[in-house]
C-alpha cells in the first residue's frame, strides 16, 4: 500500500474517489490491484482471465463507489466484488460449457481430456486444475482466510457443502502435489 494509502489516507482517498476524484480512484487502484488480480488468478486458475476480470472488478468499484458506505473496510469491499464477478463469470461459463456439452453429444463427440498428473508441477498449477467448486472453497478458505460462513453466503451453497469442497480440494492437491 502507498504511503497516501495508509489507514487515515485511505478513507480521504475514498472519500474523494466517491465524490468523482480520477487521480484518488487511481490511487486506490495502485494500492489494490495486485491483491486484487491475485485473488482472481486464484479462483479462476487463468492469469489472462484473471486480468479481464480485475479490469472489470475496478470498473465495477467506480461505479458503485457512491454507494460504497464504510461499513466494511474499503479492500473488503473490493474483494467481494471481485468474488462476485468472478461467481458470474463461472456462472456463465457453465452455462456455455453446458451448451457445448448438448452439442457434443449430440454430434457424439467425446469430451476433452483431463491433464495427467505428470503435467502438474507446482502449487498454482495445481490449485488451477481444481474442479471449480473446490478451487473456490480452497482459495477462500486457504488463501484468503474467509470463515466457511462467509464463503457459503458468497457461493450460495451450504456451510456444510463448503466443508465438504475444502476437503475435496486438499485430498485432490495432496494427490497432485504428493511424492
Amino acid at each position: 500500500m502507498t504511503a497516501d494509502a495508509a489507514p487515515d489516507g485511505l478513507a480521504a482517498l475514498v472519500s474523494r474517489a466517491r465524490d468523482g476524484e480520477v487521480a484518488a480512484f487511481e490511487a486506490l487502484y495502485r494500492a489494490h490491484v495486485g491483491r486484487v488480480h491475485g485473488l482472481c488468478r486464484r479462483l479462476v486458475g487463468d492469469w489472462h482471465l484473471a486480468e479481464e476480470l480485475t479490469q472489470e472488478v475496478f470498473v465495477r468499484a467506480w461505479r458503485r463507489l457512491p454507494s460504497f458506505r464504510g461499513e466494511s473496510a474499503f479492500a473488503t469491499w473490493l474483494h467481494r466484488i471481485a468474488v462476485n464477478r468472478v461467481i458470474e463469470e463461472r456462472r456463465a461459463r457453465s452455462r456455455r460449457q453446458d451448451r457445448e456439452d448438448e452439442l457434443d453429444e449430440a454430434l457424439d463427440r467425446p469430451a476433452a481430456p483431463v491433464p495427467a498428473p505428470e503435467h502438474r508441477l507446482d502449487l498454482e498449477r495445481a490449485i488451477a486444475t481444481l474442479p471449480d467448486r473446490a478451487r473456490t472453497v480452497f482459495v477462500l478458505h486457504d488463501v484468503e482466510g474467509w470463515e466457511h460462513g462467509e464463503i457459503a453466503a458468497a457461493t450460495g451453497v451450504a456451510t456444510g457443502t463448503s466443508k465438504a469442497q475444502l476437503h475435496r480440494a486438499r485430498r485432490l492437491l495432496q494427490g497432485v502435489l504428493a511424492p
